[in-house]
């Protein structure tokens, strides 16, 4: 990160009450450089799900990643092409935290890509990088779970913007 670079609270979602399979960052000002979410987190049921992002609830089948994860015992890789989504982490029944650093969200002249990492102490961690082929500037990200599984409650996604980086 470049020197004098400034992570400023664009907005908090935390899940409460009622468990939730997506939260969604709207009206997101063009004032910053980059986005960084952080998701905390903990889903509701058991096994291991994926951590996706969309943008500007384009759904269309213009999202590609690579993503490398391991366990202390097992390493592996993957490549997807033509998804309806950005992937970026693992979630399992332990509390775990994602990063997503998406650069350059509000430029108008080239594709958008944003790289992530997982951890769930004790399980597992996990890096990707994605892309999201699309020249427009980001206004929305929803943060999605795969199949029918839950952020908990207590979960909490916050979206920085940074200014300078």
């Amino acid at each position: 990160m470049a020197a004098g670079s400034t992570y400023s609270t664009i907005a908090t979602n935390t899940v409460s009450g009622t468990s939730t399979n997506s939260v969604s960052f709207t009206s997101i000002p063009s004032t910053y450089t980059d986005l960084v979410l952080i998701v905390n987190s903990q889903k509701t049921t058991s096994g291991v799900v994926n951590i996706y992002l969309q943008f500007n609830g384009d759904s269309g089948t213009n999202y590609s990643a690579t993503r490398v994860y391991g366990t202390g015992s097992i390493a592996s890789s993957f490549r997807q092409t033509s998804t309806i989504w950005g992937i970026a982490g693992n979630q399992t029944d332990s509390p775990s935290s994602t990063i997503f650093h998406i650069m350059n969200y509000k430029n108008t002249t080239t594709y958008k890509n944003f790289l992530s990492r997982y951890d769930c102490a004790g399980e597992s961690t996990s890096a990707g990088v994605a892309l999201w082929q699309n020249t427009n500037a980001i206004n929305r990200v929803d943060c999605l779970l795969s199949a029918s599984n839950f952020f908990s409650a207590g979960s909490t996604l916050t979206l920085y913007g940074i200014a300078a980086a």
